[in-house]
């Protein structure tokens, strides 16, 4: 039994000299732009909770423009975000799009957000937190059966945004 410890601690050693991956690592992931998207909101309710504080933001509409498909959001979905103890905020949004053939489009979003530590106070005031100033980024999906937008069922797409008082504004990008 020792002797096999030993053989399979010499296999492991060798392997881990081996490069995980056999191509060389590249610098920046290809994308492609695939749309602006801005969303007006509800004023948000707070609730406090013993796992931290929910943020609840019901969508008002908004629209949302790229190269491939443009359109609208439609009233009714939401934001349901988690504010942890550790500053960072999880989204979870669900809304509904509409293209401008009339194409419904199911979007969810996950992600992370986490604001310069006096931005709640700005936003609060009306003030726009810049992407420069915060790390916002979303992870889209997107679910139609119609043909003519199906490409966009089989994709990963990630974003960055800014956020203002009553609006969030998301460029997204599709990964190559």
């Amino acid at each position: 039994m020792m002797e096999a410890n030993v053989t399979n601690a010499k296999t492991l050693a060798a392997d881990q000299r081996k490069p995980l991956f056999d191509r060389p690592l590249i610098n920046a992931l290809p994308v492609e732009h695939l749309c602006d998207l801005s969303i007006d909101l509800e004023l948000g309710q707070v609730i406090s909770t013993p796992l931290g504080t929910r943020l609840t933001y019901v969508v008002k509409g908004g629209r949302f423009e790229g190269p491939r498909f443009r359109g609208e959001m439609l009233p009714g979905g939401g934001d349901w975000v988690s504010l942890g103890a550790d500053g960072i905020s999880r989204m979870d949004v669900r809304a509904t799009m509409r293209t401008h053939d009339g194409v419904l489009i199911h979007y969810d979003s996950h992600g992370v957000l986490r604001y310069p530590p006096d931005g709640r106070q700005r936003l609060a005031k009306g003030e726009r937190i810049s992407f420069d100033e915060s790390y916002v980024r979303p992870t889209p999906r997107f679910e139609t059966s119609d043909e003519r937008y199906t490409w966009l069922c089989g994709m990963v797409t990630v974003g960055y945004g800014e956020y203002g008082q009553g609006r969030i504004d998301h460029r997204m990008f599709s990964i190559l």
